[in-house]
């Protein structure tokens, strides 16, 4: 019965840890205990509060709407407990720890090392994981908490992912500074026909949005060569074997001895939006919360143009 037992902060570090992994099997490897004595401390809390916290199926771990309320209270109360052990009063450099990113390569090249020298600057003893695989392991790697959070163009239609839009990116034509489209500012989808194409393979989620954006024209561009992932693509049109829509995320930094330009793709316009993605009810540590929040900052001041 309620108020038989004090909470104790081991019980609340058992169900943080077992809100943030969703599984009692990888919680408990976490924190170094058997399934049996996790449960046993995960009842334990229930009981004294009084309140069912965590909904148990043979799949998955949900939180229940009092459980997901009471994940962020015990987070902050983690928090402050870590802070007054680590010296955090006197600095952020004694946080440490570490945090699992799944990212979209796109982003991997732009803007996310940008974040990560400023976040290593605030947070030098944490270690950052960063999956940078394609859309569709992205998304598994977070709904499956193998990494706290990510960065993603899908999720927004899955039931179990907070999507949060950070910005739209628009698909441009990528070509060689010699071919001849090199000086256009813009060039429509019409146009490229007669060019050399290169693709993404039909199982990229790129693939699969550029072909829904594009049903309505009469004809697409016949690829010469597909290649699984972006980046190789671009590689490919850097070598001249072609030109590629891909999108701006994707194209290399700018650089005085760049050998490819990005063209403004018209008739139709395609773009997807980028964002932050997150298992739903999933509370985050205090290292994930900060990079989270910073990776958002940066999507907030820093404009994208085509």
């Amino acid at each position: 019965m309620r108020g038989e037992h004090k909470i104790e902060m081991s019980d609340l570090r058992s169900f943080v840890t077992v809100a943030e992994r969703g599984s009692f099997s990888a919680a408990a490897v976490d924190l170094h205990l058997s399934q049996p004595a996790l449960s046993r401390r995960i009842a334990k809390l229930e009981s004294t509060m009084g309140v069912r916290l965590i909904e148990r199926t043979t799949r998955r771990v949900d939180l229940t709407a009092v459980g997901r309320d009471f994940a962020r209270k015990a987070r902050e109360v983690l928090n402050a407990f870590e802070s007054s052990l680590s010296g955090i009063n006197e600095g952020t450099s004694h946080l440490f720890g570490e945090v699992t990113v799944a990212c979209v390569p796109s982003a991997v090249i732009h803007f996310l090392p940008d974040v990560l020298k400023e976040y290593r600057r605030i947070y030098p003893r944490i270690l950052v994981r960063v999956i940078d695989e394609g859309a569709s392991h992205t998304l598994s790697s977070v709904a499956r908490s193998e990494a706290d959070f990510g960065i993603n163009y899908i999720g927004a239609q899955e039931i179990n992912i907070e999507f949060e839009p950070m910005f739209k990116e628009r698909f441009v034509l990528a070509c060689r500074y010699d071919h001849p489209l090199a000086e256009r500012t813009s060039v429509t989808w019409a146009e490229i026909h007669e060019f050399d194409y290169i693709a993404v393979a039909k199982a990229s989620g790129n693939r699969f949005l550029l072909d829904m954006a594009l049903a309505d024209l009469p004809t697409l561009p016949h690829p010469v060569c597909e290649a699984r992932h972006v980046r190789t693509v671009v590689d490919m049109v850097e070598a001249g074997l072609g030109i590629a829509a891909v999108p701006l995320l994707a194209m290399p930094r700018p650089n005085p001895h760049s050998t490819l330009r990005s063209i403004a793709l018209e008739q139709p316009q395609v773009s997807r939006t980028l964002g932050l993605i997150r298992r739903r009810g999933r509370v985050l540590s205090h290292a994930a919360e900060q990079l989270y929040g910073m990776i958002k900052q940066w999507s907030i001041h820093t404009p994208l143009t085509a």
